[in-house]
């Protein structure tokens, strides 16, 4: 069996072994176990909710050996109030949560695949209603590419103060940020699957064109400056830039 197999055969065992437990009313599958499933590998990991009857929740979360029932559990971290990140003795890792049916409608998720779920169970409670949590648009380019000149001269005045770690995260991060929603504006789109989550998801599939930059922009730690200047001349590349600040980023990274 390969490994994809695997993981499919994994998220089957769990369906049994919630179905087991008289208080288990479903099993939802997120991301690549979910409406995903065609970008299923060998390096995915399985993401899912067990939906629990009224007042069950809080001894699943205590008692999580139902978890163990496929295959041993070598490691369990409670990574938040709901649920757990895990780790198979096989390798197969995994993140879940666990829900009771009234609490869905609250809780932000992306639609996902119904694995198993209890005769008699409203299935459509497991549709997402709740869109909290979901990217927003990118406000429009002027504001972004202000964003990112503005976060490049921040983050450059912290290097020349000797403030290394907040200048990279200034600009490795905040100022790249801007650079990667301002993709969505300029640079075509490829064919990777958009995250509702997260823009960082797949970003080298769908904008194959920023590869270059962010060879250049992720130099680490002893290379802020070049970083900068890479970003800046991605951006002059793209959209008139205000000469004034660009002398002044160019002074600090050069200086």
């Amino acid at each position: 069996m390969n490994e994809v197999g695997r993981l499919k055969k994994r998220m089957a065992e769990l369906a049994l072994a919630l179905e087991g437990d008289p208080a288990g009313l479903a099993l939802l599958g997120l991301g690549s176990v979910g409406v995903e499933e065609a970008r299923l590998d060998e390096w995915s990991d399985l993401d899912f909710f067990a939906i629990v009857r009224p007042g069950e929740k809080g001894r699943f979360l205590d008692d999580p050996r139902w978890l163990s029932v496929p295959a041993p559990v070598s490691y369990l971290f409670r990574n938040t109030r709901d649920g757990f990140k895990l780790l198979w003795e096989d390798g197969i890792f995994g993140e879940m949560a666990v829900f009771e049916p009234g609490e869905l409608q609250s809780i932000p998720f992306s639609e996902g695949k119904v694995w198993w779920a209890r005769e008699g169970f409203d299935e459509s409670i497991l549709k997402p209603t709740n869109p909290g949590g979901r990217l927003k648009p990118v406000a429009g380019p002027e504001f972004a590419a202000g964003e990112l000149l503005t976060c490049l001269h921040a983050g450059l005045c912290r290097w020349r103060r000797g403030e290394t770690l907040s200048a990279w995260r200034f600009i490795q991060g905040y100022a790249l940020d801007r650079a990667i929603e301002l993709a969505e504006v300029w640079e075509p789109e490829g064919t990777g699957l958009r995250d509702p989550y997260n823009r960082d998801r797949r970003f080298e599939t769908r904008y194959p064109s920023m590869k270059p930059l962010l060879a250049r922009v992720l130099r680490g730690y002893e290379r802020v400056p070049e970083s900068a200047l890479a970003l800046l001349e991605w951006l002059e590349s793209k959209t008139p830039v205000n000469g004034a600040i660009a002398r002044e980023i160019r002074k600090l990274a050069e200086g």
